[in-house]
């Protein structure tokens, strides 16, 4: 499968790079209302780290369901956080209510509740 849009950097044949394709293969498998995180995703793949996942989802992620990797300690993904929101409740994504003293009361992903492990559904 290639994922392109005129807006990504892909390799000289139009491709996107086997590992960015591996890595949104992974994206795509997550389930509804589950997330993984960066390093969940690594591990998965059993090579890179959250950082190589990192960067694979901001330059190539806009195809996949990129609010489904996520940071590991349940943030939002800063600049996206109410897009990202949408896509949490529609989906009934596991929150955590912000309390009054956070930043901007936005949520938090429930890690323990929507993390997935690869394997169950």
């Amino acid at each position: 499968m290639t994922r392109m849009s005129t807006e990504e950097p892909v390799g000289d044949t139009g491709e996107l790079p086997a590992y960015a394709e591996r890595v949104l293969d992974v994206a795509d498998a997550i389930p509804t209302g589950r997330v993984m995180t960066y390093g969940d995703v690594a591990e998965w793949l059993g090579e890179g780290g959250p950082r190589q996942v990192g960067r694979v989802m901001a330059l190539y992620g806009g195809s996949a369901p990129w609010w489904r990797v996520v940071r590991a300690d349940g943030t939002l993904l800063p600049g996206h956080e109410l897009r990202a929101l949408g896509h949490y409740r529609e989906e009934g994504t596991p929150l955590r209510e912000a309390g009054a003293a956070a930043e901007g009361h936005v949520p938090k992903i429930d890690m323990r509740r929507a993390r997935w492990d690869g394997r169950h559904t």
